[in-house]
């Protein structure tokens, strides 16, 4: 036991600092202090931005390509090998295509990019994209993964009421979603139709989270287009099951006076679309932010000849790292709790005295 616990801590390590070894190589070499600093901020912009290629590791070319899906008067689709990391142009049915700043425009051979002079951006056609991207895979495999798990589980409570290897850590997790999450702010009368969009999202958050904290370079969840689409399916199931006192306390609340009614609807509505965007920007705020400041941590022990500076900003780094696994689990958990809270508002009866 003893044994395998080292081994396992060295992995931890190695596995939180692999990202900058590349770093470390030239931070010991003639490459000045500077160029040190804008490697490392162009290696968190690189890690929080999606791409085109799932790499593992980028400095030694460990990386593979994805599929490149676009809708340009006709269907292309190909490999994005073909962009080599965006340093070349794809040709495709007769049209020529080019990665700039993460967006893929149609181009000439060449690859000229045509700036707009009034808004500074690209004038060139902008196909419709529906590529395979590093984010949309990793939500894929999230979602095998989950359905999998959960198949499982639920599987081997056919033959027997005691949960198999798997159940015994969902079980705990489920059981404190419906008890903790689901019953206080919704209520027993109404929990059951919304248990499966709660569990869905916890766990499909929590996993994407903990992804996150590995060194592949996965942001799915400080992707603002993710959190947004999770916000908006919360926003739907709120408007589409709420009862008509729902909407009745928006727009007429009982036990007010008149004048009052009529400030108060303005901004009981404003509230109903404030809810969602609250929760896409909490989430992807806070997600976005500890990927940066652990990022950041990083860099700095390539930057600091100190030992001691390094030792202190390593014991820093590693504690975040294992308080990150509590903000991974904290995240999904406010997410899912305040999604329960605005489904209980929309289902709750209320009986009004005058």
């Amino acid at each position: 036991d003893m044994l395998v616990k080292k081994i396992f801590s060295i992995l931890v390590l190695t596995f939180l600092l692999t990202p900058f070894g590349a770093l470390a190589e030239e931070s010991h070499s003639d490459v000045s202090e500077g160029d040190v600093k804008t490697e490392i901020k162009e290696y968190i912009d690189h890690h929080l931005k999606d791409s085109y290629d799932f790499g593992i590791w980028h400095e030694y070319g460990i990386e593979f390509p994805l599929p490149i899906i676009l809708i340009d008067e006709g269907l292309h689709v190909f490999m994005s090998s073909k962009f080599h990391h965006g340093e070349t142009v794809a040709e495709s049915n007769g049209k020529y295509y080019k990665v700039f700043h993460s967006k893929i425009y149609r181009t000439d051979a060449e690859g000229t990019i045509e700036m707009d002079e009034a808004t500074h951006h690209p004038s060139n056609v902008k196909p419709l994209d529906f590529s395979i991207t590093k984010n949309v895979l990793t939500i894929m495999l999230i979602s095998i993964l989950i359905f999998w798990l959960f198949r499982s589980f639920a599987k081997s409570y056919a033959n027997s009421m005691i949960p198999n290897k798997k159940g015994r850590l969902l079980e705990p997790l489920v059981l404190f979603v419906r008890d903790e999450i689901a019953i206080p702010n919704i209520g027993e009368k109404h929990y059951k139709k919304y248990m499966a969009y709660l569990l869905t999202v916890f766990f499909f958050i929590w996993f994407l989270n903990l992804a996150g904290m590995t060194p592949l370079g996965i942001g799915v969840t400080n992707n603002i287009a993710v959190t947004f689409g999770l916000a908006l399916m919360t926003f739907f199931i709120t408007q589409f099951t709420s009862k008509k006192d729902y909407w009745g306390h928006i727009f007429w609340m009982p036990g007010v006076p008149v004048f009052m009614k009529i400030v108060l609807a303005p901004i009981e509505l404003l509230g109903v679309f404030i809810k969602p965007f609250a929760l896409m920007i909490r989430l992807y705020a806070n997600m976005t932010a500890g990927h940066v400041v652990m990022m950041s941590l990083i860099g700095l022990l390539y930057i600091f000849d100190n030992w001691f500076a390094k030792g202190a900003f390593l014991g820093l780094t590693l504690f975040l790292s294992i308080l990150e696994l509590l903000v991974a689990f904290l995240q999904a958990y406010i997410f899912t709790m305040l999604t329960a809270l605005y489904f209980g508002g929309a289902v709750a009866e209320h009986d009004d005295h005058h």
